[in-house]
């Protein structure tokens, strides 16, 4: 579907599982900060511990973006051409 237009209902799934998977990932990252004990949420000033809680949370989330990204381009092509 390289040369073709991709539809409204295609891209509105990349949209959803875009959104969807970002939150998993913000919350997987979450997580993970949490059993590491770098809880971004945990105390009132922002040291490297909370520091480091937040950049896991943004690279989970960021994580998730890219996958659904990946998975739409495997089964419908990339949108940009």
């Amino acid at each position: 579907m390289s040369g073709q237009k991709h539809s409204t209902r295609q891209l509105m799934k990349l949209g959803i599982a875009q959104a969807v998977l970002f939150m998993v990932g913000a919350l997987l990252g979450r997580g993970l900060g949490l059993l590491l004990g770098l809880d971004a949420f945990g105390s009132g000033e922002y040291n490297k511990r909370e520091l480091i809680g937040i950049a896991l949370i943004g690279l989970g989330g960021g994580a998730g973006a890219q996958a659904a990204r990946v998975w739409y381009v495997h089964k419908y092509g990339d949108p940009r051409g």
